[in-house]
């Protein structure tokens, strides 16, 4: 479906919310066209509950009344919100790239890579509650941090806001508990894709984070897109990801092509400082939905899981400010002349990702300041 976007929640004129499809600058109202009482809900949950087979019938009726020229809703009468909701919120640490320029980072004289990193999709159980819409604000978070030349922790608003540039899948059919998900399962349980920003105060995180991991530092806001864009109209921009080495254990060997080749950018303050491809990503989301569930985990309608930080092997496609800067060393010039190590209060962040002819729905949120007190 060219120009198509995804599905999404809107409403207009203060009305009650609905469920739609946006093809370019226009939003089909699937209510208004008596495809099912699912699609008068305030929220996609319902709908990606019916499963696989109702999901690519109703892209077909879209398309059908799309090309049958139904009436169509300009994208700038409507208001949207978060388009489903969230029933838990995973994040993964799936780019090499980024691990490695990390690893470099914080570990100069050891290797980068954690010696378990080519053998499982790192990842943390991040916090649902706090998943919020593109355009919602992100106020400043405040927390413990400490300093090189600090001989204590200190509490106040986070200095090194950073953002992360991510892709993620959001579930429509569950599963039962005790019952891994096999990753040639993951087109019959995962409905679609978004774009993430998971946004980061690497201060935070860096005093919290050992030995169990991101907290704080995280959990304040992660945005994502308002449309979510299913898989079924991706299938042509599944491309062959990275070669593994190690070859995988059994339960994480997917066959097929699971690269998914979704052009990246990021802009701060109208000035694009990264460009990057999902294609490069080195655990694949069957991958990343079959670890997850190996232990016996359910999954069920609602849940997201994100990429974790995509970013490339060249200067300028990393998908993080810390990387973009080498930790607040080099920073990055916007168009106004000013620079930025990381985000400052007022700045506007917007993430962008296309697929071909197929645009992901945008992640925008800007800074306001802390709420310390």
């Amino acid at each position: 479906m060219n120009g198509g976007v995804g599905f999404g929640v809107f409403s207009v004129g203060g009305g009650a919310p609905r469920v739609g499809f946006r093809v370019g600058d226009d939003v089909v109202d699937l209510a208004a066209h008596g495809l099912g009482a699912v699609f008068e809900a305030d929220a996609l949950n319902p709908f990606l509950a019916l499963g696989r087979a109702s999901w690519e019938d109703t892209i077909a009726r879209i398309d059908e009344l799309v090309g049958d020229g139904a009436e169509l809703i300009p994208i700038e009468d409507v208001e949207v919100g978060l388009p489903f909701r969230v029933r838990d919120y995973v994040d993964f640490y799936s780019s090499l790239e980024h691990a490695t320029n990390l690893g470099r980072m914080f570990r100069p004289d050891a290797e980068p890579l954690l010696p378990n990193w080519r053998h499982l999709p790192v990842g943390y159980h991040g916090r649902g509650g706090t998943v919020v819409a593109s355009g919602t604000p992100i106020v400043r978070p405040c927390g413990q941090v400490k300093g090189s030349g600090d001989e204590s922790p200190r509490f106040g608003p986070s200095g090194r806001l950073d953002i992360e540039l991510e892709l993620g899948f959001v579930v429509g059919a569950g599963s039962r508990r005790g019952e891994p998900v096999n990753g040639s399962a993951f087109g019959d349980h995962v409905f679609g894709v978004v774009l993430v920003n998971d946004w980061s105060a690497r201060d935070i995180q860096a005093w919290e984070y050992q030995p169990l991991g991101p907290f704080l530092g995280k959990s304040f806001a992660t945005s994502i897109g308002s449309w979510v864009t299913p898989l079924a109209l991706l299938e042509e921009r599944f491309v062959p990801g990275p070669t593994q080495d190690p070859q995988p254990l059994p339960y994480l060997q997917v066959d097929g092509d699971w690269g998914l080749d979704v052009e990246l950018e990021v802009e701060v303050e109208r000035t694009i400082v990264s460009q990057t491809n999902a294609r490069g990503l080195y655990w694949s989301m069957p991958q990343q939905l079959a670890h997850a569930t190996v232990n016996g985990a359910s999954i069920a309608t609602g849940d997201l899981f994100a990429s974790g930080t995509i970013s490339g092997a060249e200067h300028g496609s990393e998908g993080s400010l810390i990387e973009l800067t080498r930790n607040g060393e080099h920073p990055v010039g916007l168009a106004d002349g000013s620079t930025r190590t990381f985000l400052e209060d007022g700045d506007e962040v917007t993430l962008r990702g296309r697929a071909g002819d197929l645009e992901l729905a945008e992640v925008r949120g800007t800074i306001l300041p802390a709420r310390c007190s």
